[in-house]
């Protein structure tokens, strides 16, 4: 009886815990000017919730984004945990680790991931978007809410306040019948 109690406790401690809420702000003006100070960053993280479709295929994902420099390591996973995968990038190759067999490893890295997961998934350049930055790779095309860049377009939907800093909560990309849209709940810097 005192673990039902115990975990009726816990189990409502975590729900207030999900009702506070961060400041978000769907009229905050986007400018791509305004936020080079982020390629700056050596360390940065998120949790969050992805969408995937190419209208062929479509799913959805929890994901945990952690950064350091020269490697990112993307976590994401089905509901309860099913479906885990393990993407690690640096800057030379990337390694996807689904568990359950030996990591596989390329140099070829947006082309593997779309092989492995069944959605493109502009990867290198995701890093720089889901900061607010552009790809300082590629040329753009600033556009209200977002930029256009290598053929996808980038939509800042929301963004929510972090100390003195506003970074996205809500993007939308998309090319063609291909769309991501990422909800980033909890943002470390």
């Amino acid at each position: 009886m005192k673990r039902i109690q115990f975990f009726v406790l816990l189990l409502a401690i975590g729900l207030l815990s999900a009702c506070s809420t961060v400041p978000v702000r769907t009229d905050e003006h986007y400018k791509v000017s305004e936020r080079t100070h982020l390629y700056l960053l050596k360390k940065w993280a998120f949790d969050g919730r992805l969408s995937l479709s190419d209208g062929r295929e479509s799913w959805s994902a929890n994901i945990m984004w952690t950064h350091t420099e020269g490697k990112d390591e993307i976590k994401l996973s089905g509901p309860l945990g099913q479906g885990a995968a393990v993407i690690t990038l640096t800057d030379k190759s990337v390694t996807i680790n689904r568990g359950d067999e030996k990591p596989k490893q390329s140099t070829q890295v947006d082309e593997f991931i779309q092989q492995q997961l069944g959605v493109f998934v502009p990867v290198r350049a995701l890093r720089f978007w889901v900061l607010g930055l552009i790809n300082p790779a590629s040329p753009y095309l600033e556009k209200g809410d977002g930029f256009r860049q290598s053929n996808w377009n980038v939509h800042y939907l929301q963004m929510q306040n972090l100390g003195n800093e506003w970074l996205p909560r809500k993007i939308g990309v998309e090319q063609g019948n291909a769309k991501l849209k990422l909800f980033i709940d909890q943002w470390t810097l």
